[in-house]
């Protein structure tokens, strides 16, 4: 039986972050972020987006389209050897900016796909079934068609070290996004997606209207960031494409059109305290990110009332419309950099910019090829679902609060700051995970972790990327939507 790396939950050591300086009802923080604004991106391995970040590339009539600052720091990408000499059984290759068929990214698949630490059958695990281009799952994208993403790597903060917390698709994604626990997951009928009480694939919320109709719905118990935010009066909202007209659809390029909302992509929705069925709308301006009817739940129209009106939320979790979300099948690296570009220039020109931290984020990686094998820092040993437990020579890390069905981390995913405490064209290899932001969100506003088992008790500190004690020295970076070039023209150096 193949052997994993393990990494014992008490040998974990990860740096302990600021001193707690939040009081309850008054927003203070620990650093100077008074507003945190979190992109929450679609289905993308951070070799899919960053796996040759950053070399000079050229387009087909030789023009430079993206030309790295000098002295840029490397990344743990795809090496040449890797490039040529993969272990996979076919090569990564360059792709085009087309929208390209969805992968298989299941919670047991992925796991085959490492090999136990191998990370050479991608191919024959996660590659999507009835896709036309050959091996695509080995796919990757560099600086001419991610150039916006590229660009704000040279001016910001990334880390190439970052992972999903577990294995598996978006709503495990999401969920561990808010609360780090994908446990205490009830179906409203059976269904092989929860497993011994864990949510493992992609279930619609119960507590949502939109919700399909006829198939088994989800419900989550125990404690969210948002309760924590709650009960310390903090404002906060989760604002979402299509949220409030959840009809609506939109076509990215020639992929067929989709519903702009995504129930399963709406994690707050999942718990009774925290959801708003019937997407019902703020009842004010002035009451986005309060207590009211919307119940901190929003669409993204009501995301722009908030910053134009001078009312922006202290904590805001903004989730595209699917044709601009990045998740392949029904969106694409182009029609994902017109909403980043569009939203992150928006917000440098607003009054909230100097005491801001943009993050951008991804649920999970779709399956595409990372060669960066996760570590491992909690075993689950349910044998219908997790294919490479440890071998009984090693001494297995316990269950994370005794909870199966949470094999993690899953694959490498991409991670940015953009914010004027940011550090420039900076890599950061501290190993973090998506709950890395929840622990940001608990420590820079003093709420304590949500306890029972979450990932936060053990995530590692993102404060690497920030550049607190210089104080604000990051410039803002303002690009075109369509070429993600810096407007004006020119490479930014």
């Amino acid at each position: 039986m193949r052997r994993f790396v393990l990494i014992g939950l008490g040998l974990l050591c990860f740096a302990c972050g600021r001193a707690l300086a939040g009081r309850e009802g008054d927003g203070a923080t620990a650093t100077p972020i008074k507003h945190l604004v979190v992109i929450f991106q679609e289905n993308i391995s951070f070799d899919h987006y960053f796996g040759t970040y950053p070399k000079t590339v050229t387009d087909s009539k030789g023009h430079v389209v993206f030309r790295p600052k000098e002295g840029s720091p490397a990344v743990n990408g795809l090496s040449e050897k890797l490039l040529t000499h993969n272990p996979n059984s076919a090569q990564p290759f360059l792709l085009s900016d087309q929208v390209t068929c969805d992968q298989d990214h299941n919670y047991t698949a992925e796991q085959k796909a490492y090999d136990g630490g191998k990370a050479d059958e991608f191919v024959e695990y996660t590659e999507g079934k009835g896709c036309t281009v050959p091996y695509e799952v080995m796919g990757y994208y560099d600086g001419g068609v991610v150039t916006a993403m590229w660009n704000y790597a040279q001016n910001f903060a990334m880390s190439d070290n970052s992972y999903n917390t577990v294995y598996g698709p978006s709503t495990p994604g999401c969920l561990n996004l808010i609360s780090g626990q994908t446990g205490g997951a009830k179906g409203s009928a059976p269904s092989p997606k929860v497993v011994e009480g864990t949510i493992i694939g992609d279930l619609d919320p119960y507590f949502d209207d939109a919700s399909k109709k006829g198939d088994p719905l989800l419900t989550m118990s125990g404690r969210n960031v948002g309760d924590l935010l709650n009960g310390k009066k903090i404002s906060w909202g989760w604002f979402q494409g299509g949220f409030r007209d959840p009809s609506q659809a939109h076509t990215c390029d020639s992929a067929d059109p989709k519903k702009d909302y995504t129930p399963h992509h709406e994690p707050f929705q999942y718990y009774a305290s925290t959801s708003n069925p019937k997407h019902l709308p703020p009842t004010g301006a002035a009451m986005i990110g309060k207590d009211d009817q919307a119940n901190h739940q929003y669409d993204l129209a009501d995301f722009w009332s908030a910053l134009d009106s001078g009312n922006l939320p202290a904590v805001c979790f903004l989730k595209a419309p699917a044709y601009q979300d990045g998740h392949a099948g029904h969106s694409g690296p182009v029609c994902e950099q017109e909403f980043l570009v569009e939203t992150i220039n928006r917000l440098e020109k607003s009054p909230d910019w100097k005491d801001m931290a943009i993050l951008i984020s991804y649920d999970d990686s779709d399956g595409w090829y990372d060669h960066q094998a996760p570590p491992v820092v909690n075993v689950s040993h349910i044998p219908s679902v997790d294919p490479f437990p440890p071998d009984a020579k090693t001494p297995p890390a316990p269950a994370l609060g005794g909870i199966q069905g949470r094999m993690g981390y899953g694959p490498r995913l991409p991670l940015m700051v953009i914010s004027s405490f940011a550090k420039v064209n900076y890599v950061d290899h501290t190993l973090t995970d998506q709950t890395s932001i929840l622990r940001f969100i608990e420590d820079n506003w003093g709420l304590g972790r949500i306890g029972g088992g979450s990932f936060d008790a053990m995530a590692g500190s993102l404060e690497g990327m920030f550049n607190f004690n210089a104080g604000p020295g990051a410039q803002p970076l303002f690009l075109d939507a369509q070429t993600g070039q810096p407007t004006g023209g020119g490479q930014v150096n």
